[in-house]
Formats: C-alpha cells, sequence, structure tokens
C-alpha cells in the first residue's frame, strides 16, 4: 500500500515537473521572441526623425485615405512593423496628410514636393478633395512634381493638383469612370437548398437583391447610374479645374478611345500626354536629375535628398495623449463604418460604443458643441436608434449637433444624421438610401438532401423557431410588418429632423440614393461643406468664438495600453513596411465574395432589421 502511494506521488511530482519546466520555456520563448522583435526593429532604422535641410517632401501615400484607421492591437503592428509585413488594408488619416502638407509648406527645410501615388487606393471623392484642397495651398508657395510610371483613376485626382506630372515613357493614365457591379447569389442558394427569406419596404432599396436574383433589377440600375454619373461628373470637374483642362477631355467611348489611341501610336503613355494629362514624359534617371538640381543628392549621393512623410508625421504629429483643459471646445465624434449592435473597435460603428463617445461629450462641461463625421453605408436598425438616442440627449443638454457626411451618409447612417441641428454633405457624399429590410435563411431543405430531419413538440407556435426548420408564414408576417414599422419610423424621424411631412419623406425615400447635391435640393441636407466648414457651423451655433477641437476616441484596454508604452519607441524605430499586393484575379475573385458573404453575416441587428446601403460603392 506504501509502495503504491509512494509510486502515484512520484507520478504527480513527475508530471508537475514537466508542466512547470513546460510553463517555463512557453514564457522563455515569447520574452525570446519578443526580444528578437525589438533588436530587429532597432537594427532595421535607417535614420533618426528628422527633417532634413533643404529636402524635398516625399508624400508617399500607401493604402486608403480614411476619417478613422480600423482598431489595430499595438503588438501585432509593432510586429507588423518589426517585419516588414503587410497590413491587411493600410490605412492613411485624412487629417494626418493634411496636417504634414500644412506644416510643410510653411517649413523653410521643405523646398518642394514629390508626390509618390503608385500605392494610393482611394477612400472617396470627398477625402481626396480635402487633401487636393491642401496642395493647391502648399504650391502657392512651393512646387509640386507628381511622378509615376502609371497613374490610376484615384490615383490621377490628387496629381492633377501638382505643378508637373511626369509620366513614364512606359506608362501610362487610364480613367475608367465609376460602376456598380456585384455578385448574385440566388442560384448559388438554391444549389445548396437554402431558403432565402426576404423583408423589406423600398421601390429602391436593392440590399437584398444578391440573395433572390441573378441580376440587377430594372428600379436598381435607374437608381444606382443617375448617382454614379453624378459622381463621375464630379471627378471630371474637379479634376478640370486642377488641371486646366476642358471637362468633356475623358474618354468614355471605347469607339473614341481606340481612334485617339491609334493615333498616339498605340502608345499609352503618348495618348496621356496627347490629352494633355501628363506634362512630360521622363525616365527615373530624368527625374532624378531634375529633382536632384532642386534639392540636392541624399546621404549615399545616389538619391535626391527627401524627408519621407512617414517622418515629417512623426515630427508634427507625436503619439502623445489629449490633455484635458478648461478651454471650450468642440468635440469631433467619428462614426465610420457598418452599424453593428454592442461594442465594436474603431473603424465600425458600435451602438454602445459610438452612443457611449457621444454621452462622454455630452457629459463634459468644457464641450460646448459637437460634430459628428459620418462615413457609413448603414447597418443595424437598432444600433442607429440608440445612437440617435444620444444625439438628441446632447441637443436636451443644450449642446448643438452639426453632422459632416464623408463619401457614405446612408441609410442607417443617415438615420444617425436626421436629427442634427445641420448637416453638412460634400458634393459627391453618397447619402439617402431611406428604406429597411429584414434578412435571414433557414436550411431544412439542405439537412433534408444531406438525409438529416428535424422534428419535436412545443408549449407554443413560436417555441423552436430555429434556422434548421421552416419558417411559418404567420411569422413571416410579422416581419414584415415589424419592418413596415421600422420604415414608418425611419421617415417619421426624417420628417421630424428635416421640417417636412412624412409623404415627403417617403416620396424621396423608398430606399433610393442620392449624391450630395442633389441631396441639398430635395432637402435631406442643408449645405454643401466639408469638416472645417461644419465644425464653424457648430461654433456659431453655440456661439463660441474661442475654442479647441477634439476627437473623442475610444479608450484602449489595460492590454493595449501596456502594448503601446512597451513599444512605443520600438514602433518609431522600426522599418517601414513593404506593401505588395497579391495581383493573382483569382485570389482577388475570391476576396470579392469572401468580403460579400461577410457582410451578410456579421450583421447583428436583435430583431434582423437594418438599413443598410449596400449599393452605395463605386468600382
Amino acid at each position: 500500500m506504501a509502495a503504491n502511494g509512494s509510486w502515484t506521488k512520484s507520478l504527480f511530482v513527475g508530471l508537475w515537473t514537466v508542466l512547470n519546466f513546460s510553463r517555463k520555456l512557453f514564457f522563455n520563448l515569447i520574452f525570446l521572441f519578443i526580444l528578437i522583435a525589438i533588436i530587429v526593429a532597432i537594427a532595421s532604422s535607417e535614420s533618426p526623425v528628422a527633417v532634413k535641410n533643404n529636402s524635398a517632401l516625399l508624400l508617399q501615400l500607401d493604402g486608403n485615405l480614411v476619417i478613422e484607421k480600423e482598431h489595430v492591437d499595438p503588438f501585432a503592428e509593432f510586429m507588423q512593423n518589426a517585419f516588414n509585413e503587410k497590413p491587411e488594408n493600410p490605412e492613411l488619416l485624412v487629417r494626418d496628410v493634411v496636417k504634414v502638407i500644412e506644416n510643410a509648406k510653411e517649413d523653410s527645410r521643405i523646398k518642394a514636393m514629390i508626390l509618390d501615388l503608385s500605392g494610393l487606393q482611394g477612400g472617396g471623392l470627398d477625402k481626396m478633395r480635402t487633401v487636393g484642397k491642401a496642395l493647391d495651398d502648399f504650391k502657392t508657395v512651393k512646387p509640386i512634381y507628381a511622378i509615376g510610371d502609371y497613374f490610376s483613376q484615384n490615383q490621377y485626382y490628387l496629381a492633377a493638383h501638382a505643378d508637373h506630372i511626369y509620366l513614364n515613357p512606359m506608362g501610362g493614365v487610364m480613367f475608367e469612370g465609376y460602376g456598380r457591379f456585384g455578385m448574385y447569389f440566388k442560384d448559388a442558394l438554391e444549389k445548396l437548398k437554402v431558403t432565402t427569406h426576404i423583408f423589406r419596404v423600398g421601390t429602391y432599396k436593392s440590399a437584398v437583391e444578391p440573395f433572390i436574383r441573378n441580376d440587377m433589377s430594372e428600379e436598381a440600375k435607374i437608381a444606382n447610374r443617375a448617382w454614379l454619373d453624378a459622381y463621375w461628373n464630379s471627378y471630371k470637374s474637379d479634376v478640370a479645374k486642377a488641371r486646366g483642362i476642358n471637362v468633356d477631355n475623358f474618354d468614355e467611348s471605347l469607339d473614341v478611345l481606340l481612334e485617339k489611341f491609334e493615333q498616339s501610336g498605340a502608345n499609352f503613355a503618348n495618348y496621356a500626354l496627347d490629352n494633355g494629362w501628363v506634362d512630360a514624359l521622363k525616365t527615373r534617371e530624368d527625374v532624378r536629375k531634375e529633382i536632384t538640381a532642386l534639392v540636392g543628392t541624399d546621404e549615399s549621393g545616389k538619391g535626391y535628398n527627401v524627408t519621407p512623410f512617414s517622418t515629417y508625421l512623426h515630427v508634427v504629429n507625436p503619439p502623445l495623449p489629449h490633455l484635458p483643459s478648461q478651454q471650450d471646445k468642440i468635440a469631433i465624434v467619428v462614426a465610420k463604418g457598418e452599424i453593428l449592435n454592442g461594442e465594436q473597435k474603431a473603424g465600425t460603428i458600435g451602438g454602445d460604443s459610438t452612443a457611449r463617445l457621444l454621452r462622454e461629450a455630452r457629459l463634459d462641461s468644457t464641450v460646448k458643441a459637437v460634430v459628428m463625421q459620418v462615413d457609413s453605408p448603414g447597418g443595424s436598425a437598432f444600433a442607429s436608434e440608440i445612437i440617435r438616442q444620444e444625439v438628441l440627449e446632447l441637443q436636451k443638454a443644450g449642446k448643438p449637433v452639426v453632422v459632416s457626411m464623408s463619401t457614405y451618409a446612408a441609410s442607417g447612417g443617415y438615420l444617425i444624421s436626421a436629427a442634427a441641428d445641420k448637416i453638412f454633405a460634400s458634393q459627391s457624399t453618397i447619402t439617402g438610401s431611406i428604406g429597411v429590410f429584414g434578412m435571414f435563411f433557414t436550411f431544412e431543405d439542405s439537412l433534408g438532401y444531406l438525409g438529416i430531419n428535424t422534428d419535436g413538440v412545443a408549449s407554443t407556435d413560436i417555441a423552436g423557431m430555429s434556422p434548421l426548420r421552416k419558417l411559418d408564414p404567420r411569422f413571416g408576417d410579422i416581419l414584415q410588418r415589424n419592418v413596415e414599422n421600422t420604415y414608418q419610423q425611419f421617415i417619421n424621424i426624417v420628417a421630424e429632423g428635416r421640417n417636412m411631412t412624412p409623404a415627403q419623406v417617403d416620396k424621396i425615400g423608398q430606399g433610393r440614393v442620392w449624391i450630395g447635391s442633389q441631396a441639398k435640393e430635395i432637402g435631406l441636407v442643408d449645405e454643401l461643406g466639408d469638416l472645417d466648414d461644419a465644425i464653424a457651423s457648430a461654433a456659431q451655433l453655440a456661439k463660441i468664438d474661442d475654442y479647441e477641437t477634439y476627437y473623442v476616441q475610444q479608450p484602449m484596454s489595460a492590454q493595449e495600453q501596456f502594448w503601446q508604452e512597451f513599444f512605443g519607441q520600438a514602433m518609431v524605430w522600426g522599418a517601414k513596411a513593404q506593401f505588395a499586393d497579391s495581383d493573382s484575379p483569382l485570389i482577388k475573385m475570391v476576396e470579392q465574395v469572401m468580403s460579400e458573404a461577410k457582410t451578410a453575416t456579421r450583421l447583428n441587428d436583435p430583431q434582423g432589421v437594418y438599413s443598410l446601403c449596400l449599393a452605395c460603392g463605386v468600382e
């Protein structure tokens, strides 16, 4: 018996020794991994963070222009920087870009600007227009050179604001216009024997069409064509003005393009030069010599003397927390992304998290007005209402609320804006889409095909309802009535906020999308303007002259604060990330399918009712 007890004791001691060793090994490996990452980051540092004398600002814009970045864990961001990993979706804050340009204009160390737009993906005309305005101001005192092998449509929008546009002789410029093409899953769902249940209101509410049709309805085509044409006209007008060319100098017909292309010797670079889109065709060596003559060479003597955008941003925008003061303030709350229920990270609008930011501004006695910057195609009807209620509470507290619409403020994005004291939109803002839908899938036929059946008993007609069972048509009627009631609430809210009758709102509602300039004409917005205009209006409504602005942002968790502080300097020392997209058409197609499917699966309204504009995208 004693021997048996001794053996058992030895077994447990041995197991504990193994577990303890494994635990120590695990944490030691993590520590070693972190240590190596820090050493790599420090070793890869190319130069200290400083602005070079007599240099050109290299405005290298990689990714999408946004008003708020997607949340990234500080540790994950550090590891990306340390090992030159590519962010999945690189983003640039518009206010960061503008701040760098404005400071560089007044900086005697900066002699010129070089636009490197090869990595720019876009972000919406309103955001590019804001950057373009800053570029126009910069070039009143210093020259801007836009240099590229190729210019996409979005890249050329900013390039058009340069004094000199140089294109590689083997490069090209292509204007495609804007289109809205989506994937339609009706046949695929039928082959999978998935039953789609749709409940909607609105003649033009096409958000659910991909799941019930194989093509775009005529009503959706009419509505989409109208705002896409207006969006394209806005692009042409902006570029023509910036470049000093005729607004008709954009070849929209393949017949015209082919004829002019042949006249240019079937060479895209010559075609761009002949159309006046670029100033000259120059090789990289030609460009190097010209810029070197202006600002000199770098330390190696091989390149020209530049201060990169990322370096300049660290100088003018150090990562310091907002320090509270007793001065009057206008708070800016960003509502960017799809509207989902509950708590959401930055880059997505959460009913609870965004409402809390508005509430924080309401409870701050130094905040005299709030500007809500909206960039959203909508989402959960319930979450939208939670946010709108906080807007009303701000107004009850005597604090004016002004909305500044960015690229999108449609469906739920418009619902959270409707009660504002004043609404500003860009001329190209995509807004409206006042409509509601409900949607979910059931899989009874899919399971039946596999030989799986569901059966049982319940105490009521309601109990046991599940995606695995057929939907009772009576409950379907209840859901449809709920959607209709939500739509009626939507138009009543808009009618009250915009001083219209419900009938007037219904006429311009029905899920139809409007462009900013049209929205002003029909009364959905008050003025065309940008964020600065909205801030000035908020100050006027609050009757304050001396004030500061600040962004109300979500606080980081204790874990995130630890990583940010721990890696703060290492992230500054880290090497630049390299952005290299896969060019595989197959991979891009799969990514598109997954992206569109993800939109349907991540929606989380507690009643399954949504005010979302899936058509609010341009390609």
